[in-house]
């Protein structure tokens, strides 16, 4: 019969013991706050809702690099502006 190697003894010392799954903690604070909250079989989601009909769309669109770092150098809510641009360039109205 083959010897066993020196990894495999050695890996078999390092795994951690088992625990039984019966033996799990007490629920901490933390724990209650990321728990899902029902309102009867409904999940309550956490964050923005959804938007419908007026949601805005996600896409890739390719711009030249001066006009990008324009736009960046504008702060927080660049990608609003372009929006409201391209709004004026087109002649819509605001939603």
């Amino acid at each position: 019969m083959p010897e066993k190697s020196k990894n495999f003894s050695s890996s078999l010392r390092k795994r951690k013991p088992w625990v039984d799954p019966d033996d799990a903690p007490e629920w901490t604070d933390d724990m209650v706050a990321r728990a899902e909250v029902r309102d009867g079989g409904r999940i309550i989601r956490r964050g923005r809702p959804p938007l419908g009909a007026k949601a805005k769309g996600v896409v890739t669109i390719r711009l030249d690099a001066d006009v990008l770092d324009s736009y960046r150098a504008l702060g927080a809510g660049w990608q609003t502006r372009i929006n409201a641009d391209l709004r004026r360039a087109r002649k819509l109205k605001k939603v």
